[in-house]
């Protein structure tokens, strides 16, 4: 790149370094750390801590928040998420980047899918390989490169991974959302697609659970004195999920029904859970509108009450005019490596909505390549590690060499 600052030797440290990331990576992917499983996550914590170490920066574990959730029978109680890990380094440097990725996977300690397998020398099928323990690791190497580089003492990062982010990070939300006020732009680790390609904009996302009660009666002798709750969430299930289509992108996906006991008995208990996904906030907004309406008329008919728990966690991430600079920026550092970058927008969410929402831009797909995540078909490419590692590393060295604008720092 012509007029650019010669940074070669500066990633050289990464040459080479896919086997010891691959035996590092299957270390990892060992430990189960499935959300609910707090033994494993601190196990694979502490694992990923002593890794970090090695950058000779302030490693701490930071208390995660309690998750409200709504039982089966529509109880409200809290539940312990696992804590967070935070690596800072050089907080006051010119240039300040939050690093962000998640320790915890969907596969809990029963799941069927906990062994390691190579599906070709370059595929490996493993739980969390690629979502996102790969992503850590490329973080991690990336790092790494950073520290033995002469830009060094012009980065200093925040790195915070969570052990809450598949289930919508309840307890880390507020944590990430102070750091990344303290951050001029951020980077998070999910996987890229299998073709390279990273997601641009993103939907919010909102978690809810509808709660009826109903009257008990027996089903034979008193029928008419009961009041069915199971059949109160089924019509509010059907009229919700009638929202999908009445906003451009907007989307109910109607998950489950708990409730009900004996045939005998009329259920005086139910919860629907559903999820809705918008583009845009005022999207969010008439939703939250539409929820309220339809909860409010079920819960006035007679012998019935209604109510909501839950909301919108991850609110939409717009390719706004400095993202699309962030990523300009990033696409240039591939064509260096030889790597074309490109984005689409998904309906997906992860911890770069909640980044975003904080008002710095963040490219939250820089792990490593793979697919088929949340399925036993999980699978990572090997040669992404060293790739995709020193994709970020030249990104943050361009940044610090001056070679490339701060992405964020007219925003501060």
């Amino acid at each position: 790149m012509t007029g650019k600052t010669d940074i070669s030797k500066d990633l050289a440290f990464l040459n080479g370094k896919r086997r010891e990331m691959t035996a590092r990576l299957k270390d990892w992917c060992a430990i189960n750390s499935g959300s609910a499983n707090l033994e494993g996550l601190a196990a694979l914590r502490g694992v990923i801590a002593d890794a970090f170490a090695a950058l000779g920066a302030e490693v701490e574990i930071v208390s995660s928040a309690p998750q409200s959730v709504a039982t089966a029978k529509g109880e409200i109680v809290e539940k312990r998420v696992g804590d967070c890990l935070r690596i800072v380094k050089r907080p006051q440097a010119p240039v300040r980047v939050l690093l962000a990725g998640h320790m915890d996977t969907v596969f809990g300690e029963d799941h069927p899918f906990q062994s390691i397998r190579m599906i070709d020398d370059d595929t490996m099928n493993a739980p969390g390989g690629a979502d996102m323990k790969g992503g850590i690791l490329v973080m991690l190497y990336a790092l790494m490169a950073v520290e033995r580089s002469r830009f060094a003492d012009r980065v200093g990062f925040e790195v915070i991974l969570n052990a809450d982010e598949e289930i919508g990070s309840p307890g880390s939300s507020a944590i990430l959302h102070e750091a990344a006020k303290r951050a001029q732009f951020a980077c998070v680790y999910e996987p890229a697609m299998p073709d390279g390609k990273l997601a641009g904009a993103r939907k919010g996302s909102g978690n809810f659970s509808a709660i009826f009660s109903g009257r008990a009666a027996h089903a034979g002798r008193d029928h008419a004195s009961g009041r069915n709750a199971i059949v109160a969430a089924a019509e509010f299930a059907a009229a919700i999920d009638a929202l999908s289509g009445k906003r451009e992108g907007l989307t109910v996906n109607v998950a489950r029904i708990d409730g009900g006991g004996p045939n005998n008995v009329v259920p005086d208990n139910a919860v629907v859970r559903f999820n809705v996904r918008v583009e845009k906030t005022e999207d969010a907004d008439f939703a939250n509108g539409e929820i309220k309406r339809l909860i409010e008329a079920a819960g006035k008919r007679e012998g019935y009450a209604a109510h909501v728990h839950g909301g919108f966690a991850r609110p939409p991430k717009p390719m706004t005019r400095e993202l699309e600079a962030f990523f300009n920026a990033l696409k240039g550092c591939g064509v260096e490596l030889g790597l074309d970058i490109g984005w689409k927008a998904t309906g997906g969410v992860c911890d770069g909505n909640n980044i975003a929402a904080a008002g710095i831009p963040v490219i939250d797909t820089l792990g490593a390549r793979g697919g088929d995540i949340h399925s036993s078909g999980e699978f990572v490419k090997l040669d992404s590690l060293e790739e995709r590692a020193k994709l970020s590393a030249l990104l943050l060295l361009r940044v610090a060499a001056g070679d490339i604008p701060n992405p964020g720092a007219k925003l501060q």
